[in-house]
């Protein structure tokens, strides 16, 4: 009889829908929640285990199973699941995939089997709403110590605001710093803020970028502030853009980092190499003294090929650096200058190489273009610039 359960089970896994997780799309699931019918990731599985509802959860290669419970993941398997628990899912929510953080993943898994908010949109006011007010622990510019702070957002003044005195008896508040949504990032930084709910927020200030560092004691918390911010983005969006496929419209509305990391950074004039941290945002390059300062020490906006960006191993010929200490340079050209940047390792030097040139490679779009001009003083003519603190 086991071998029959697990001989049905082989053919019912190759199904289309069933051959991938049903919560985070990795492939070759091995684990299934017989509560749900469904067929999960190890991951996802044990998210599974702590729901309240008490997902019962089977290894489908080491587990016995019956009768009975193969019939339950006959009678659904992931397709109908996802029709029955997948019903509304706003186009603004991010759906996590394998590679995405760990708080996103069980948001997702209890929004979905334990709130049930994508099978009644009524559920969904916390992130789709027109306003959000909230408190959030905030890492201080300066003092480098996180502190309770007031978060406010508004679709109608597309501002993403904090406050510093939270009590409303006072006169109207002002807010310390404000963001336009249009030019905002959000993206989930757990390791650098060394809180699994960590959340770097970034917008554009004087010409220059803003980092906002920030978690909440709760993961429904950040990540309904996150999707929050999604939500308000694609409406604007909607608005703006009538005509458009709300698809596309829905695309990159945040968008995680593309390569973070350390990295030693000659500097203009041949001076010694400083180590610094540096940030692949999209088109942006940015470095910082330390992985958690309010503002870049530089940042440079990154071109398509055919205007003359290019990377290449090693350091051009002339500079100090080719004659000693190179183990690992490679060098970003650019219209003003070449940075010469050193990796701490092979693979770290093949990781921004190759990043650098996926980024370099992609046409530029209007949003490119007009990010460029926030950061360029407008005399320029190239999409450059240098800011140094």
């Amino acid at each position: 009889m086991a071998e029959r359960c697990r001989a049905e089970l082989a053919v019912l896994m190759r199904e289309d829908g069933n051959n991938e997780c049903a919560d985070c799309g990795e492939a070759d699931p091995d684990w299934a929640s017989v509560t749900f019918g469904v067929f999960l990731c190890q991951s996802c599985a044990g998210i599974h285990r702590g729901l309240s509802t008490q997902s019962r959860v089977k290894s489908v290669r080491l587990d016995n199973w019956d009768r009975d419970q193969v019939g339950v993941m006959v009678g659904m398997g992931n397709k109908k699941a996802k029709e029955q628990f997948e019903m509304h899912v706003p186009l603004f929510y991010r759906k996590p995939r394998k590679i995405d953080v760990e708080v996103l993943k069980k948001e997702w898994i209890l929004a979905k089997y334990e709130r049930e908010e994508f099978t009644d949109p009524d559920r969904q006011t916390a992130y789709n709403c027109s306003s959000k007010e909230g408190m959030l622990w905030k890492l201080g510019r300066d003092r480098k110590q996180f502190q309770l702070r007031k978060f406010a957002l508004s679709r109608a003044e597309n501002k993403f605001s904090y406050f510093i005195n939270e009590d409303s008896k006072q006169k109207p508040q002002q807010p310390k710093a404000e963001a336009d949504l249009d030019h905002m990032n959000a993206v989930f930084v757990p390791e650098k803020i060394g809180n699994p709910y960590g959340l770097q927020i970034t917008f554009i200030k004087n010409g220059s970028t803003r980092s906002l560092f920030v978690y909440s004691e709760s993961s429904k918390d950040i990540v309904d502030w996150y999707n929050c911010i999604r939500a308000a983005k694609w409406e604007r969006r909607r608005i703006a853009f009538p005509d458009r496929d709300l698809h596309q419209l829905a695309e990159d509305l945040t968008k995680d980092f593309i390569l973070e990391g350390w990295l030693s950074k000659m500097g203009p004039k041949n001076e010694p190499f400083k180590r610094r941290w540096f940030t692949l945002d999209r088109r942006k390059l940015m470095y910082f003294e330390e992985p958690l300062n309010a503002f870049p020490k530089g940042e440079v906006f990154i071109g398509h090929r055919d205007a003359g960006y290019s990377v290449s191993l090693g350091s051009p010929e002339g500079d100090r650096s080719s004659n000693s200490h190179n183990n690992y340079c490679f060098t970003l050209h650019t219209h003003e200058r070449n940075f010469i940047l050193r990796a701490e390792t092979q693979d770290d030097m093949d990781k921004w190489n190759t990043a650098l040139n996926q980024v370099i490679d992609l046409p530029l779009t209007p949003q490119d273009s007009k990010l460029a001009s926030m950061l360029v003083p407008k005399k320029a003519s190239n999409s450059f610039r240098i800011i140094r603190r």
